[in-house]
């Protein structure tokens, strides 16, 4: 037996005592969490990480099971947080210097990729503006799924087999003749980002997409890198701000570097950091996104019911224009996100509590605000006939009605005490692909039936 597994095998008794000290804990259930906790760190060393490092991620993973190995895992943060962000591992474990060095690699590549068409005069104005929208995702999707490719080592081989979606893709869009600014063209750019999302998706559980477990922390994954994402968007914004200050203090214009350079490369270079980011810290500390769906899903929940009444006390329906199906769309679309993260944070084990109750009615609200919008959708599309907005206004509305329907079933259900809380989280992650899927027929076969309106 060696070193590393005896140390191991110590911390593994160490937590089973702590665990099994709670007296509402049988022996079996602790057998159980252990078996789980061995599944994980077996995975997480197949990864790459030293057995001490994948002890203390695995128990606080392990954490959303169990309370008390929920506090284990708090007691034991400090030294995962030295080991994993500032890099300084047990047991006289050399500092981990390599994945900084690839992710600031690929930043840079992410960043410059978007300046290379300046090299052949295709420009960030005018007509060209085009250009950049319909091969935004193509300068730095490639990339995650680089980093995320190599961190999980699927080797080139897999690297490969995920880069033909975007070869696909970027031939599609590049050789449409897609009118400057027509409906398509712009449906087009706002959907492909979402149908390549999927492709990230698949780096991510390493092609592993029926493990409902894998899916939900691609979710996870996605919210986390969204909210880093515009926290160093926002940071980013005052540092263009002091620069423009200083700059100027001394008789210089600093507006056309932040414009032509800071700005735009450093939004490519940032997905490629944030998503190091909520790497570096999984399983350290708890997650933001289940944190801030507690602060907001009261809120949202208050005003999809206080828009239900004032409809029904002002007898008002829902303008249908493009702005408005998007907003509707959007708020709707952060609601299933909220209900995402809420599933994603919740103790699977656990009664039906108040939270429930309210994740339930903002479910509900979200249900009949839906089917007002298709509603008013189908009126217009009676009265006017279809066009690539109404219609793409309408297949998302009705992947959306079917989600939230079914999303309300299970979740009363869940209340009554009559499914389990699992049943919810495994059709919350197996729909995404739905959603890439609607995207991917919006970018392809969307041109071709309205003629690239």
């Amino acid at each position: 037996m060696t070193a590393d597994t005896e140390l191991l095998e110590r911390q593994i008794a160490e937590w089973r005592s702590f665990v099994g000290s709670g007296k509402a804990i049988a022996d079996s259930d602790v057998e159980e969490l252990e078996g789980h906790l061995r599944d994980q760190i077996e995975a997480l060393t197949a990864a790459g990480l030293a057995a001490d490092e994948a002890f203390l991620i695995a128990v606080k993973r392990i954490g959303s099971l169990n309370a008390l190995s929920r506090e284990f895992a708090r007691e034991h943060s400090d030294r995962l947080w030295r080991q994993l962000v500032l890099g300084s591992g047990g047991s006289g474990e050399k500092p981990l210097r390599k994945e900084p060095i690839v992710v600031v690699a690929l930043a840079v590549a992410a960043a410059a990729a978007i300046k290379i068409p300046e090299l052949f005069g295709i420009r960030f104005a005018g007509d060209a503006q085009d250009f950049y929208a319909r091969n935004l995702g193509f300068f730095v999707l490639p990339f995650l799924t680089a980093y995320l490719a190599w961190k999980r080592d699927l080797g080139a081989a897999g690297f490969v087999r995920l880069l033909i979606p975007f070869a696909a893709a970027a031939a599609v869009v590049n050789l449409y003749p897609f009118r400057p600014q027509g409906h398509t063209f712009v449906l087009a750019a706002i959907h492909l980002p979402i149908a390549l999302w999927l492709v990230v998706g698949l780096a991510y559980v390493v092609f592993r997409w029926r493990d409902s477990d894998e899916r939900m922390n691609f979710v996870r994954f996605s919210g986390e890198l969204f909210i880093y994402y515009v926290l160093i968007a926002l940071g980013g914004g005052v540092l263009s701000l002091f620069t423009m200050a200083m700059f100027e203090a001394i008789g210089l214009r600093a507006e056309t570097f932040i414009t032509q350079w800071l700005l735009s490369c450093g939004a490519m270079g940032a997905v490629i950091v944030g998503s190091w980011l909520v790497e570096a810290k999984q399983g350290v500390i708890e997650n933001m996104a289940p944190v801030l769906t507690r602060l907001f899903t009261p809120l949202f929940t208050l005003v999809l019911v206080v828009f239900l009444a004032t409809m029904i006390w002002t007898s008002r329906g829902i303008d249908v224009q493009r702005e408005v199906l998007i907003g509707f769309d959007l708020l709707l679309a952060v609601v299933l996100g909220l209900l995402l993260y809420a599933v994603s944070a919740r103790d699977p084990l656990s009664p039906p509590g108040a939270f429930d109750f309210l994740h339930l009615i903002l479910v509900v609200s979200a249900l009949v605000v839906d089917v007002v919008a298709l509603a008013a959708i189908a009126a217009r599309i009676s009265d006017f006939g279809f066009t690539p907005n109404r219609t793409a206004a309408l297949g998302e509305n009705l992947i959306l009605l079917v989600n939230l329907s079914w999303s309300a079933w299970l979740y009363a259900r869940f209340v009554r005490g009559r499914a389990p809380f699992s049943a919810l989280e495994r059709w919350q992650t197996s729909y995404l692909p739905v959603y890439s899927l609607w995207a991917a027929i919006v970018v392809v076969v969307f041109p071709l039936i309205f003629s690239f309106a």
